[in-house]
């Protein structure tokens, strides 16, 4: 089996090795070798990337028979040749903080609550755990701020290996799933678990570990959080949308949730306010409409653009219009996808829903509604979409 380096030292960046097998499959090329330094996508973090010789390695996989294979993309070795591999840093450096501080935040949440952690995902931007039960926002800060002292507190972080029955004897925070000898990590005095990844060697260099956000998952709770170089770009984007919030708002950045209260109460104020006159305005000018109707299909029809007007007005004058009987309304307002109402009156027959179905299938864009009124947002002009509405009620 390959003699995996990052078992015992996760902090090698470059290593010698010879290659023992070489499989190509076009542009790429899976190379195995004796011994490595990179890790294989395991355990939810995921696989490292770096150089091999010349090439870029752009996968490694854990094989079914123990050994590690290297996707490459470039001149393939040959068998038997002696490459030097070099891991990138930067990620596999950030995969370390964010795996450290995953058993960290785990231990935290089952030593102070009794919450078992069932996966981990560690992404590209942050990562996750699910636990096994709801928890509140209380036990989470609780967790965070013992998480953190023991990163602030730079604990060492030991791997051993042990056999089974040695293993049956030990604390483990959680049952392992595999069977044979195992691959401990044992952070001083707060965690040891059964794990395969790389971790830091001292809690201290994972920077520090914060909660971004939580959420009910599948009977637990969801938690993600950032590590380290995460935790810090996470700070410096908070910072700046702060910021930037204050300078808009014109208020310090303790009175932000307390004056976007206020302007949502204001918007909604004065959203009731426009809906009451543009009723007010809508039964004055459907009057007005229907006087100037045009004949389509033998019922007087109002169809037309109206400049400057959203899907919400449009649809308080179509039903002004068809208040009275024998009228259709086919209103386009302003926008791309245009907005679209298209209306009857009671006694008209005319399926809306069905004409905004014919609209959408020419035209573009999407719509629906009911037989007696439709909406949509349609592609093209409005004298296009009026054109069409033309043909298709004749």
């Amino acid at each position: 089996m390959t003699d995996r380096l990052y078992y015992t030292d996760p902090l090698v960046r470059a290593f010698a090795a010879t290659v023992k097998s070489v499989t190509v499959n076009g542009p790429r090329a899976e190379v195995v070798l004796d011994r490595t330094a990179f890790y294989p996508t395991s355990g939810g973090q995921p696989f490292d990337t770096g150089t091999l010789g010349a090439a870029r390695v752009v996968d490694v996989v854990d094989r079914d028979d123990d050994e590690i294979g290297h996707v490459i993309e470039g001149a393939a070795p040959a068998v038997g040749e002696e490459v030097t591999g070099e891991i990138d840093w930067v990620r596999r450096f950030d995969h370390m903080q964010q795996h450290t501080g995953q058993h960290i935040l785990s231990a935290a949440f089952d030593r102070l609550f009794g919450v078992r952690t069932v996966s981990f995902h560690l992404g590209a931007e942050s990562s996750t755990i699910d636990l096994a039960r709801e928890v509140t926002p209380v036990e989470i800060g609780k967790a965070e701020s013992a998480a953190s002292h023991v990163v602030w507190e730079d604990r060492v972080v030991e791997v051993k290996f042990v056999t089974p029955e040695e293993a049956s004897r030990l604390p483990l925070r959680k049952e392992p799933a595999r069977t044979g000898p195992l691959r401990l990590v044992d952070i001083t005095d707060f965690d040891l678990s059964a794990c395969g990844g790389t971790h830091m060697p001292h809690t201290g260099m994972v920077g520090m570990i914060a909660v971004s956000a939580w959420e009910r998952f599948k009977g637990g709770s969801r938690i993600t959080f950032v590590c380290g170089e995460r935790a810090l770009r996470a700070f410096g984007q908070s910072r700046d949308v702060l910021a930037e919030a204050t300078r808009k708002l014109s208020v310090a950045s303790n009175d932000v949730p307390a004056t976007i209260d206020r302007l949502q109460a204001d918007t909604k104020r004065l959203t009731r306010l426009v809906r009451g006159l543009q009723e007010e305005v809508a039964g004055q000018r459907a009057a007005g409409l229907r006087e100037h109707a045009e004949t389509v299909a033998g019922v007087r029809g109002v169809l037309r653009e109206e400049r400057g007007w959203d899907a919400a007005a449009l649809k308080v004058l179509a039903a002004a219009i068809v208040s009275a009987p024998g009228f259709i309304a086919v209103l386009v307002g302003e926008g791309n996808p245009a907005p679209v109402i298209v209306a009857r009156s009671a006694d008209v027959d005319l399926n809306a829903a069905d004409f905004m179905t014919r609209a959408t299938a020419e035209l573009g864009g999407r719509g629906g509604g009911r037989p007696e009124m439709a909406q949509g947002g349609l592609a093209g002009t409005a004298d296009q979409i009026l054109a069409f509405a033309r043909r298709a009620l004749r």
